[in-house]
C-alpha cells in the first residue's frame, strides 16, 4: 500500500513532497484586472502551508478576451508578474511545488463589450463566433506566453485547463467542435490544439519546468472513450509530468450506460502510463477516500472542497488517517479563520448547503 505521504517525482525532475494536490478552484478574489490580491494570496499561501506538495492557483486567464469570472486571476499581462512573483515565492517557501493553471474560456468567457466570444466553431447558444486560423494560432501564442510568464515569475510549472468545457475542451469536443480545417473534423485534429499547446510549452520553457493537463471525460461534449485515448497518447509521447483527471467522483461508474460495469477511474488507471503520473478529482474529502483513491491506482489525489474546509487537510489526515472534516453547513467565520476572503465566503453561499444561512 503506497502511503499518500511518500514523495512523488515527476519526469521533469521534481519531486514533490506528497501525493496531495490542492485543486484549482474558482474563487473570484483577485482584482477586475486579474491583478493578484491579497486575498487570493492568503487563501493559496495557507494551502501551502498546511502540507499540500503542490499548491495550484484558480484557473488563470491566459488571453482578455478568455476571461471566464469576475476577479479571476491574470497570467495574460506583463502587469501580473509583480504579483504571481510574489504568490510563487509564498507557495514555495512552505516546500509546495507552486504551479499556475492556465485557462482560456473560449465561448464560456465573460461577455464585454468589444470582445469576441470565441469557439472553434459558430455556437448559436452562447452567440461565440468560430474562430480564423489567425485567431487559434494567436490563442496558442497566449497559453505559450502565459507559461512563460509562470516561468519568469518563479512557479515551478503549469497545468493547461483541458477540462470543464473552456477552450482547450470545445477544440477536443466532436459536439462542439465543427470546424474543417486542421483542428477539427478527426479525434486527431481535435486534439491538435491542446497538443501544439504542450509542444509550445515544452520549446519555452525551461527543462525541470513541471508540465501537466486537465481534462474531463464526461459531459461537456467529450467522448470517454476519446479521453482515454487522448490519455494514452499523452503518457505514451511523455512530453508531461501528470495528468489531472476530473471525476466529479473518483470512485462512480461512468454515466454512459454502453461503459458501464466498471468505476470510470479504471478506464485510465488501467493505461500504460510510463513516467507520467496520474491524478484524480472527485469526493475525496476524507483521509479514507484519499487512501482509496491512491490504493485504486493514481498517484495523487486532487483536493478541493476538503481544502477550502481546513487548510492543513494534509496534516489533518497525516495525525489521523481517518480524518473528517467539519461537517456542513459551516459558518463564514469559519471558513475566514481557513483563510477565504470575502469575495470567496460570497462564492461558497452559491453552493447548496456549504455555507449556515444568516452567519
Amino acid at each position: 500500500m503506497i502511503s499518500p505521504f511518500s514523495p512523488l517525482p515527476l519526469s521533469c525532475g521534481a519531486t514533490l513532497a506528497n501525493r496531495f494536490m490542492l485543486a484549482p478552484l474558482t474563487n473570484l478574489q483577485s482584482a477586475p484586472d486579474g491583478v493578484l490580491s491579497d486575498d487570493e494570496y492568503k487563501w493559496l499561501t495557507m494551502r501551502a502551508q498546511g502540507g499540500f506538495g503542490l499548491t495550484m492557483t484558480c484557473a488563470a486567464s491566459v488571453q482578455e478576451e478568455g476571461v471566464g469570472f469576475p476577479g479571476q486571476l491574470g497570467a495574460h499581462h506583463d502587469k501580473h508578474l509583480p504579483g504571481l512573483a510574489r504568490l510563487a515565492a509564498g507557495v514555495k517557501a512552505h516546500g509546495s511545488h507552486a504551479v499556475v493553471q492556465i485557462h482560456n474560456s473560449g465561448m464560456r468567457a465573460l461577455k464585454r463589450d468589444g470582445l469576441k466570444l470565441m469557439c472553434p466553431s459558430d455556437n448559436e447558444e452562447t452567440g461565440a463566433e468560430a474562430m480564423s486560423l489567425d485567431e487559434v494560432r494567436h490563442a496558442l501564442d497566449c497559453f505559450i506566453a502565459a507559461a512563460v510568464r509562470a516561468e519568469q515569475a518563479g512557479f515551478g510549472g503549469v497545468e493547461l485547463h483541458g477540462a470543464h468545457g473552456y477552450l482547450i475542451c470545445q477544440f477536443l469536443s466532436a459536439e462542439i467542435n465543427k470546424r474543417e480545417d486542421a483542428y477539427g473534423g478527426s479525434q486527431e485534429n481535435r486534439a491538435r490544439f491542446l497538443l501544439e499547446c504542450i509542444d509550445g510549452v515544452r520549446a519555452n520553457t525551461k527543462p525541470g519546468f513541471s508540465l501537466g493537463v486537465r481534462l474531463s471525460p464526461e459531459r461537456f461534449g467529450v467522448d470517454l472513450l476519446e479521453i482515454r485515448d487522448l490519455a494514452q497518447r499523452l503518457m505514451r509521447e511523455a512530453k508531461i509530468d501528470y495528468i489531472d483527471l476530473s471525476l466529479w467522483d473518483v470512485f462512480k461508474e461512468p454515466t454512459d450506460e454502453k461503459h458501464k460495469g466498471k468505476s470510470l477511474a479504471s478506464y485510465f488507471t488501467e493505461l500504460d502510463r510510463g513516467a507520467v503520473r496520474l491524478g484524480a478529482a472527485g469526493k475525496l474529502t476524507t483521509g479514507e477516500s484519499v487512501q482509496r483513491c491512491i490504493d485504486a491506482g493514481f498517484d495523487f489525489a486532487i483536493i478541493g472542497r476538503g481544502a477550502i474546509l481546513h487548510h492543513d487537510f494534509p496534516e489533518r489526515v497525516r495525525a489521523d488517517a481517518n480524518f473528517t472534516p467539519i461537517a456542513l453547513p459551516v459558518s463564514a467565520e469559519h471558513l475566514r479563520a481557513e483563510g477565504l476572503g470575502e469575495a470567496f465566503v460570497n462564492y461558497m453561499r452559491t453552493w447548496k448547503g456549504f455555507v449556515a444561512e444568516g452567519v
